[in-house]
């Protein structure tokens, strides 16, 4: 049983999604593989269109290969994939994917049941909302647009990935984000299962709680020094220069 935690004062929470809002299992079973499914069309047939000609670049300068021609790239972003690599090449093309299936209607996106009533409840409470996950921008936005609940986008302040913020377990990926926000360090909370995470923003001088759902692959591990909860309903937020 998880012990209450403390109150944060704060003007924002930013959210991590894979084993905090929603289940690993779900990007993996699902997602991972209608996109593994569709590289070979997108880098074949769509590879002058901007996001993925800019991926093919980028997965050309990480694997050393600048005449990587299509069936090594594919190759290479399945041995990613099946070693669950955050690469931002990868989040890219998987972005691209994502968006055009949810848009088609062939996915909805999972959500644990505590998550959608909270955020709703920290958003009428005049607190930000962000997202900041390894995977795309595009997905993310495709993500919450298409939830069981419906379009949750209107709830969202901002949305960050490794491209535009940098790797989640350095402390410079979450200044960056504090910069873009206009908040003070102490003015955000983060909300993620992987101690790593945890620890950057922490050093960044966010306050930081470890979600640890049963199921998910961090849950034996912990969440090392950080306060924890085992669902949304858990954490006591407040905003005390709310207005609203």
């Amino acid at each position: 049983m998880s012990v209450p935690g403390p109150t944060y004062d704060v003007d924002a929470v930013v959210l991590d999604i894979e084993g905090t809002t929603s289940a690993t299992g779900f990007v993996v079973d699902v997602l991972y593989p209608y996109s593994r499914a569709r590289f070979a069309e997108l880098l074949t047939e769509r590879a002058e269109e901007p996001v993925v000609a800019h991926a093919i670049a980028q997965v050309r300068e990480l694997t050393g290969e600048p005449d990587a021609d299509a069936a090594t790239i594919e190759k290479t972003l399945n041995a990613w994939l099946d070693e669950d690599r955050k690469a931002t090449p990868l989040k890219s093309l998987q972005g691209v994917i994502w968006s055009e299936g949810f848009a088609r209607g062939d996915l909805v996106s999972h959500f644990y049941d505590d998550v959608v009533p909270r955020l709703r409840a920290w958003h009428a409470a005049g607190l930000r909302l962000y997202v900041y996950s390894s995977g795309a921008v595009s997905a993310q936005r495709a993500w919450f647009a298409n939830s069981p609940a419906g379009d949750l986008t209107s709830l969202l302040s901002g949305l960050y990935d490794t491209e535009n913020a940098g790797p989640k377990q350095e402390p410079d990926s979450y200044r960056r984000i504090a910069g873009s926000t206009a908040l003070a360090a102490d003015r955000l909370l983060f909300l993620s299962d992987r101690p790593g995470e945890l620890d950057a923003a922490r050093e960044a001088g966010w306050h930081a709680v470890g979600v640890r759902r049963p199921g998910e692959p961090y849950f034996e591990q912990g969440v090392g020094g950080h306060a924890q909860a085992g669902t949304f309903d858990e954490i006591t937020v407040s905003n005390s220069r709310s207005t609203s």
